[in-house]
């Protein structure tokens, strides 16, 4: 069966198998000693697309060297942000498993010799090993299938599962918007006005009196002198109507925005998604505080 890297079956595996966490780059601890024992390089997948193997880049404590530690044989903690290689305890064992060469194919003959140094360990720990992987004679490229050593590939299904849990939230935003436009300008009006203003002429008035014969009255003498030229001057003045326009400013007007405040509300129905654990028997289960 061929093995494939998880990038190239699963091109968006972080946000698609493990929720936005990407394993590559989590350091990887020793189970029993709590050694940091190296970093995980890479994930190979079988052509089913199910996790079987961690690339295991041990850097300064094996030389840089780099090994595969079947996925059973791996726990996952997300919350520390590391995982434990509850198969891999060693370097000893580290030094006896066929290093990986990600340019030259997994085939079954390298996969069995990665295999060998774990089934080692477990006869050495005295951990349970199938029927079917007890027997080198049982085990042929047609016939082997990975189920048949559950204590290697099974951890898969039942420790690296990840579920989100979504809930809606009410998002309060605004938008501003053209609600309109005010243009303000001035035009010219006309009318005809009328004005009438009262004016003033003098003219002279000249009153001749005869005098009777009885009514005369004597001059005394030399008074009279009877001389040519004498004048009498009387200026006479009269008024013109002066009607003409005039501009005057009749009002200012001021343009400005006023902005008025009001509280728009909405109401909507929020859906949220709880954890529901269901246990048969009496399983031991570790509930952690949410980060």
């Amino acid at each position: 069966m061929a093995l494939v890297k998880i990038h190239d079956f699963y091109p968006n595996y972080r946000d698609e198998i493990f929720g936005g966490t990407d394993i590559k780059g989590m350091d990887i601890y020793a189970g029993t000693t709590d050694e940091k024992i190296g970093t995980v390089h890479d994930i190979l997948l079988d052509d089913t697309g199910r996790f079987r193997y961690l690339v295991v880049d041990t850097g300064f404590w094996i030389f840089g060297k780099k090994v595969l530690l079947p996925i059973g044989s791996a726990r996952i903690d997300y919350d520390a942000g590391r995982i434990y290689a509850i198969g891999l305890v060693d370097k000893n064992q580290a030094e006896q498993l066929p290093e990986y060469d990600e340019l030259q194919p997994v085939d079954y003959e390298y996969e069995e010799r990665v295999r060998d140094v774990y089934r080692d360990r477990t006869a050495v720990t005295g951990a349970a090993a199938t029927p079917a992987a007890s027997t080198a004679a049982t085990r042929t490229p047609d016939s082997y299938h990975y189920d048949q050593e559950p204590h290697l590939y099974d951890r898969n299904d039942t420790d690296h599962r990840n579920i989100k849990l979504y809930e809606e939230r009410l998002i309060a935003n605004k938008n501003r918007y053209k609600a309109g436009e005010v243009t303000v300008g001035k035009r010219v009006e006309t009318e005809v006005a009328r004005a009438a203003v009262p004016v003033e002429k003098e003219r002279v008035v000249i009153e001749r009196t005869s005098a009777g014969m009885s009514d005369a009255q004597s001059v005394a003498p030399g008074t009279a002198t009877f001389q040519e030229g004498e004048i009498a001057r009387a200026e006479v003045y009269e008024e013109t109507a002066d009607i003409h326009k005039e501009a005057f400013v009749r009002e200012n007007v001021e343009i400005h925005k006023e902005v008025e405040r009001d509280m728009v509300e909405g109401q909507e129905t929020l859906r949220r998604e709880e954890l529901q654990v269901d246990t048969e028997g009496k399983p031991v289960v570790e509930r952690r505080p949410r980060k």
